[in-house]
């Protein structure tokens, strides 16, 4: 039963009216003329239409009454998020410049703010992988084959009667990840070069910053851990840098040293962020040894590289973990680099003075206040007794007593509340208030296209952001905080059913989600078996620029949704922040075009139609929710949908297969309950109808080896 509107006055225009009318005698009995042709009776009947208008309104909740609700149930508005990106440094200065943190760098009129220190050297890096392979077949390859055996014959006899295990060298390329967990040895080789300038007396002891940038797992939603749970911080794997030296060989073998760890923030190259490494400060430990080009790669020689790269070659670095373990899967290894975000640091500032009255309320210069995970990042003094005593920060004064120094922080407008005395103590009377330190900005302005960072407030530094930013969002609306109001009363910051979870994933602070959905009771690692106590959120994001039909969220998407989730989880629930699983169908469809209708045209508004009923993302699907995870794709659903094209008289055939991983299987495509539709090739025709995704059909072979011929141009 729909909850009833209350009616404060339901009185009409015509009872309004009558009433008037009524009251004539008792208040003027010498009015006895009441017809409509009476001024003093036009007079009425319009204050009487006046009247119905203000009950109209009178019956209606303004919006002044929302805002009201949520000022009554403190629920401010969501701040803006900062966008964040890794900046590239360089510079051609010998000695290398150093940039402090907070230091500008510009995209346009645009302003970011270095996260990290960083020294910029003339000096950049190659990351190389040995995947494994196998042994190389004299018949098939033999020019491999050649190779391998000539690293045999250079290598000293106690390394030849080792085991042997072959590899191939491949070089991490920008825009294309390299999948380090399938190396031979575990390692990452990271290859470092000169570049013009480079003064390389001044290395040794000198700190690197090396930018790191994650991929997704390869083996999708199987390889997705859960998330670790707020409060729970996992021990990062240890990691074991080494640098290559030129002292004499050991066991026929070059030697390493072991480098220190500045700084981590990618827990131990599990995420994406900037490491801080030292490099020895003796000046043999990192260089280059006399090596024979017969046994680069073999054992603990480290990889070749081609000539254009091992003429800059300076040193080599490598790591791996201790435990050995594997490393995942990278898109971009940097050097000179740091972290860098849409925001400023605010300057120390004054609010005011208190005055002894409960709730007070002071504003700071700038707004909005991004959100931090550490409620100390603002820094709030209340002078008591001429000494500057700091106050903290809290979400609410349910917990404070008479004296406690905590006040509130609404984010968005930059408004700092103080208690009311009894919960939470209340500024006297010329008692001064000073702030510092939080950070402020951000806004979807921030998500810069990569190259767009490209200046930087420093002499004799260039920066770039080879990867777009990411994460940085405006402002929660006013209309989207008044409909989030059922939302919060139902949920109460509590994430227990599916559609809590959907709704919550959606609302991730900086993260650009164009879908969520919850799957109850299922383990990504195990799909086909019910796990009690699991929950797992699939993420779509807004755009993908390399997979426009099957969006994939990266890895940075998929932790900012599992860190926020985990502030509203249950303690028992388990939790998993997984990719969509799509299942590639390709469909085919013949048709017939009404007289006086353009064959291409209908062609084509048929094609766009069935995209859309197939795409993964709303507004498109059926439901305009995107394609449901697990609903068949039938061909007679298809078919209506395709004959809804105006200039469409009917259909000859409409064709479905799907891929199962060997080959196309045509008819009813049954997903999983996980999956969903990626339309990977579409035919339409006028005429007979073709094989969808030209099932079966190969070319023709030619007679004889094709061969070019070269094209004689005639001149003029």
């Amino acid at each position: 039963m729909p909850l009833p509107s209350p009616i404060l006055d339901d009185r009409s225009y015509a009872q309004l009216a009558s009433e008037l009318k009524a009251r004539i005698p008792v208040y003027n009995p010498a009015w006895t003329d009441h017809n409509e042709s009476d001024p003093g009776i036009t007079l009425l009947e319009l204050f009487a239409f006046q009247a119905e208008n203000l009950l109209y309104r009178f019956n209606q909740i303004p919006e002044a009454t929302y805002l009201e609700f949520l000022r009554l149930l403190q629920i401010p508005l969501r701040p803006a998020q900062a966008a964040r990106a890794l900046l590239a440094l360089t510079t051609d200065k010998p000695a290398g410049v150093l940039v402090p943190q907070k230091t500008l760098a510009r995209a346009g009129k645009l302003e970011f703010q270095t996260l990290t220190e960083v020294t910029a050297w003339p000096l950049s890096v190659q990351a190389v992988a040995r995947i494994a392979t196998s042994a190389p077949d004299p018949e098939v390859d033999p020019e491999a084959h050649a190779y391998a055996e000539r690293t045999l014959d250079a290598l000293p006899e106690a390394l030849a009667e080792r085991p042997r295990s072959y590899f191939e060298t491949r070089l991490l390329v920008e825009n294309e990840a390299l999948d380090f967990g399938e190396t031979v040895d575990g390692m990452i080789w990271l290859a470092v070069l000169a570049e013009d300038g480079l003064d390389a007396t001044r290395l040794p002891g000198a700190i690197v910053n090396l930018g790191f940038e994650a991929e997704l797992p390869a083996g999708g939603m199987a390889e997705i851990d859960p998330c670790p749970g707020l409060g729970f911080v996992a021990s990062p794997p240890q990691l074991q840098w080494q640098s290559l030296t030129d002292r004499p060989l050991s066991n026929d073998e070059p030697q390493y040293v072991s480098l220190s760890v500045v700084g981590d923030s990618t827990r131990g190259l599990t995420q994406s962020g900037v490491l801080r490494l030292q490099l020895p400060r003796v000046a043999s430990d990192f260089a280059m040894p006399d090596i024979d080009p017969d046994l680069a790669g073999a054992g603990n020689y480290p990889p070749a590289l081609p000539d254009e790269l091992a003429e800059k070659l300076v040193g080599w670095l490598r790591v791996f973990r201790r435990d050995g373990s594997s490393f995942g899967r990278f898109k971009l290894v940097t050097i000179n680099t740091t972290e860098a975000e849409h925001a400023r640091t605010a300057a120390p500032q004054f609010l005011g003075n208190g005055n002894g009255q409960p709730v007070q309320v002071f504003r700071l210069a700038h707004a909005p206040v991004l959100p931090d995970n550490d409620l100390d990042a603002i820094v709030l003094e209340v002078e008591e007794g001429g000494q500057w005593l700091r106050y903290t920060r809290v979400d609410d004064f349910f917990a404070s007593t008479r004296e406690s120094r905590h006040f509130m922080l609404d984010a968005e407008s930059g408004l700092v509340r103080f208690g009311d005395g009894l919960r939470g103590r209340m500024p006297q009377w010329g008692e001064r208030i000073r702030s510092w330190g939080y950070r402020w900005g951000g806004g979807v302005a921030g998500n810069v296209a990569k190259e767009a960072i490209n200046k930087m407030d420093l002499a004799g530094i260039k920066a770039r952001n080879p990867l777009p930013a990411q994460g940085g969002s405006d402002a929660e609306a006013l209309e989207a905080a008044l409909t989030r109001i059922p939302g919060e009363l139902r949920r109460r910051g509590r994430a227990v059913t599916a559609d809590d979870f959907k709704e919550i994933a959606a609302a991730t602070p900086g993260a650009l989600i164009a879908r969520t959905e919850c799957l109850p009771r299922f383990a990504p690692k195990t799909p086909q078996i019910e796990a009690a106590g699991v929950v797992s959120v699939m993420v779509w994001p807004l755009a993908d620029a390399l997979h426009p039909n099957a969006p994939m969220p990266d890895a940075a998407l998929l932790r900012a949704v599992c860190q926020w989730l985990d502030a509203h989880r249950l303690v028992t629930t388990e939790l998993y922040v997984i990719p969509p699983t799509y299942r590639q169908v390709a469909v085919s469809v013949a048709l017939k075009v009404k007289p006086g209708y353009g064959i291409e045209a209908v062609r084509r508004w048929v094609e766009l139609v069935l995209r859309q009923y197939l795409a993964p993302l709303p507004p498109y699907g059926p439901e305009g929710q995107g394609w449901p995870l697990g609903r068949r794709v039938y061909g007679p659903e298809l078919e209506a949908a395709a004959l809804q094209v105006e200039g469409v008289e009917y259909l000859e055939a409409l064709e479905v297969a799907g891929w199962d991983g060997d080959s196309w299987v045509p008819g009813t495509v049954v997903l999983e309950r996980y999956e969903v539709v990626e339309l990977t090739a579409i035919t339409v025709v006028d005429g007979l109808p073709l094989p969808p995704a030209g099932e079966g059909v190969v070319p023709v072979e030619p007679d004889g080896l094709p061969l070019p011929l070269p094209v004689i141009r005639e001149e003029c």
